[in-house]
């Protein structure tokens, strides 16, 4: 499962070991091929010829996640001699990261931080980038290409563009766009349609889609949407993929804040050279996939990756765990004034509320899978603890209406469901809708921003009552939509937002007996 035919080839669409040069700018004083050799001792740089490392893998979403999570994993696999799974990076709206790491042939910084230390490490796994809007035919053309057996996805949960329901949102026009112009796509349904069409008519073997975000069974959701926008294009098309084309689930956890310019400032004075775009990270790392890859796959489990035939599981413990709490700490820090996650956390009354949020979502976990959630929640919790990585509520607060389904309302309905009552679980429903209310206030205007702003606008919520204004939002957002539950989740979220209207956060707690000091 580990090696692969090669066809050294260069590709006209992706020269497998040049970036484009005409965003090269390359100077003594920039990380690169040609100064990695140089740098400090502590700092760790691939010790493999990046010269022999053939594409294998392309990375629709290359942001700061991909490269501290998945790119270092094959980096590690190339180090071990796998050259055939160099990563091609496809931005599929900013040319940002292509812009910063062209100069730098690829290379980049990982800066693992915990409280008390700080290790560099240079990675090498991601051969050439390509920006989507600026040619879709070059990227269609590496999507083609026969050595491309994988395709790996970080793109969030809003570019899935789902509808309400969950199923394809049809009438998005970025959707129409794709129909009407196959050639020059914009999504990464249309991409994915587009290529395996093409590969299908040159007889070339489909690759493997590999869903890499927090989705609900992320790779049975994606397959689900993308036969259904294939469908659209023909039923030959929809059936191929849904028959011949693997769609394994996977399940990822790093905790990845923003670089700053004081991170990038620190990270280029240890190197003695510049890095553009160095990425923060922790030491804790994970990535559980289910093992279906008929094309192939570098070993990843060698250097930590489970390798499981049901992903399900610790999906459900990472979302409902790990990214609830996340959401939560991020809503109810933002209406406390705690920038980042390790002070908001520090605070008694938002660490009791944790705890207690825990308590609740691990009653809707499988009691037959094995999960220490008990193991769990203390890593967590130590991870949350990290002083040295200054992840900003902010940046978790995005695209709340996207997330909340999956991390707290599932939880929510098979609490219910089970015969007892989400209180803590909805508190972080109308903790996002207070946070929501503040923007503009409190908050700056756009101090984090969410796919339904103009709706939630349009609507201006803060002038219905609390009851309004949450059966409004589950309107918009399809939150619960069909559910039994979905009534005295609007009761329960509805009195917790009045409660965070008239007396703040604080108040809040007190109705769940938590004290705040």
């Amino acid at each position: 499962m580990c090696g692969k035919e090669t066809d050294v080839t260069p590709h006209a669409g992706h020269a497998r070991h040049e970036l484009d040069q005409t965003h090269r700018t390359m100077t003594d004083r920039r990380l690169s091929n040609s100064t990695r050799q140089a740098l400090p001792a502590s700092v760790t740089v691939p010790g493999y010829d990046r010269n022999r490392v053939v594409p294998g893998i392309v990375h629709l979403g290359v942001g700061a996640f991909h490269r501290a999570h998945q790119a270092a994993y094959v980096d590690d696999c190339l180090a071990a001699g796998e050259t055939d799974w160099g990563i091609v990076g496809v931005s599929l709206r900013s040319a940002d990261t292509r812009n910063a790491l062209a100069p730098q042939d690829g290379l980049y910084t990982l800066a693992v931080r915990s409280s008390d230390s700080e290790s560099l490490r240079v990675v090498g796994s991601i051969l050439s980038m390509l920006v989507a809007p600026e040619n879709p035919g070059v990227v269609l053309a590496a999507l083609t290409d026969p050595r491309t057996s994988i395709v790996t996805l970080t793109i969030t949960e809003k570019a899935y563009l789902r509808a309400a329901g969950g199923g394809l949102d049809t009438v998005h026009p970025d959707i129409a766009h794709d129909l009407a112009n196959p050639q020059m796509p914009r999504t990464a349904h249309g991409f994915l349609a587009e290529s395996l069409a093409r590969r299908r008519v040159a007889g070339i073997q489909p690759f493997t889609v590999l869903c890499c975000d927090n989705l609900p069974a992320n790779g049975a959701t994606l397959r689900r949407l993308l036969v259904e926008f294939a469908a659209l294009r023909g039923t030959d098309l929809a059936r191929h993929i849904a028959d011949e084309v693997a769609f394994p689930s996977s399940m990822v956890d790093r905790i990845v804040p923003a670089t700053t310019d004081a991170d990038r400032a620190r990270i280029s004075g240890q190197l003695g050279v510049d890095d553009a775009w160095p990425v923060m990270t922790e030491p804790f790392c994970q990535w559980v996939v289910e093992d279906d890859f008929p094309a192939g796959r570098p070993a990843w489990e060698r250097f930590g990756v489970t390798m499981v035939g049901d992903v399900g599981p610790f999906e459900d413990m990472k979302l409902r765990l790990l990214n609830g709490s996340h959401s939560a700490i991020a809503y109810l820090g933002l209406l406390n004034g705690f920038e980042t996650v390790d002070r908001a956390f520090a605070d008694p009354a938002i660490r009791q509320f944790v705890d207690g949020l825990w308590a609740e979502a691990i009653t809707t976990l499988p009691k037959d899978a094995g999960l220490d959630t008990t193991d769990y929640t203390a890593q967590l919790a130590k991870r949350y603890s990290n002083t040295a990585l200054a992840h900003r509520t902010a940046q978790i607060a995005n695209d709340g209406s996207q997330k909340l389904p999956q991390r707290i309302i599932a939880s929510a309905m098979e609490r219910m469901s089970g015969g007892a009552p989400p209180a803590y679980l909805m508190l972080v429903v109308a903790a996002w809708i207070a946070a929501c209310e503040t923007r503009g206030k409190s908050l700056p205007e756009s101090h984090f921003t969410d796919p339904l702003d103009l709706a939630l606008s349009a609507l201006d919520i803060r002038h219905l009552s609390a009851s309004e204004a949450v059966v409004a939002v589950f309107d918009l957002a399809g939150f619960a939509k069909g559910g039994a539950e979905r009534l005295t989740l609007i009761d329960l979220a509805a009195a917790h937002l009045e409660r965070l209207r008239q007396g703040g956060v604080a108040a809040a707690f007190t109705a769940l007996g938590i004290a705040s000091e």
